[in-house]
């Protein structure tokens, strides 16, 4: 039979008031970086976010590199963009996708760096 892991515990009831009083952000900015992060649970979105993060794409560009259907692709965008993780330019007839800013740059980056830990 297999252990079941154990959680550590404390052993005896201490709340440590310097601590627990400590302001913690609203159930409402909780929410939406829960949603933020619910983005980011996705790879093909995180395989968009790494191919955008070395330059800006077209749709075709992004549909080809990753080897799927430009509508695949435009519906993961919009996602992507409605979290305001992309930003988009018109150049004509063709619209380019780029990171919208390097807060997201960031959070790819630090992802990377703690999952190769």
């Amino acid at each position: 039979m297999s252990e079941k892991k154990k959680i550590e515990v404390c052993q005896e009831y201490c709340v440590h008031e310097h601590i627990t009083r400590q302001e913690i952000p609203s159930d409402d900015e909780l929410y939406r970086l829960s949603e933020l992060f619910k983005t980011f649970g996705d790879v093909t979105r995180i395989r968009i976010l790494t191919a955008l993060s070395k330059q800006e794409l077209c749709v075709c560009d992004i549909a080809d590199l990753l080897g799927m259907s430009q509508s695949a692709i435009s519906h993961q965008l919009r996602v992507l963009k409605q979290q305001e993780l992309v930003k988009f330019r018109r150049d004509g007839k063709t619209v380019f996708y780029s990171l919208a800013d390097s807060h997201v740059y960031t959070i790819l980056a630090q992802g990377l760096q703690h999952v190769n830990e």
